[in-house]
């Protein structure tokens, strides 16, 4: 099965302290079946390492090893995230009072039909009002 990956689920898979079970699964699925991000996923993650690195979490070498690593995975980049800002996204985030940035990633799953692994709460929660199935929490 597919789904829509968020930035925060893909980060808790490098971190000791944020990795989880169900969040491990979700790395296994990703393995197997792949998943989809809008673009701005990427930005997130890269942004996410480079944080930890200026925190002195992580060192240069595990933050390029780990994106080496991340650019194996089957995760395709959805192309059709721009097309739909003005509308859908925008609504999403008023509506559910999101950052764009998070309405990104609930109207692509939205769009898709396909579940959403996030571990963002108010994201979560914006998709359990639209009904979209939710991974990543156990």
């Amino acid at each position: 099965m597919s789904f829509v990956l968020d930035s925060s689920v893909t980060l808790s898979w490098y971190f000791e302290d944020q990795a989880t079970a169900a969040t491990i699964a979700l790395l296994d699925a990703v393995t197997e079946n792949g998943a989809v991000v809008p673009p701005l996923w990427r930005l997130e993650v890269l942004n996410g390492l480079q944080s930890a690195l200026r925190r002195k979490k992580i060192d240069r070498a595990y933050r390029d090893a780990s994106l080496n690593d991340l650019a194996l995975l089957p995760i395709t980049i959805d192309t059709e995230t721009e097309g739909h800002l003005g509308d859908r996204t925008l609504g999403l985030a008023d509506r559910f009072d999101l950052t764009i940035y998070d309405a990104l990633f609930l109207e692509l799953a939205e769009r898709r039909e396909l579940p959403l692994a996030s571990l963002d709460l108010k994201l979560r929660s914006a998709g359990e009002v639209i009904g979209i199935r939710l991974l990543g929490i156990e």
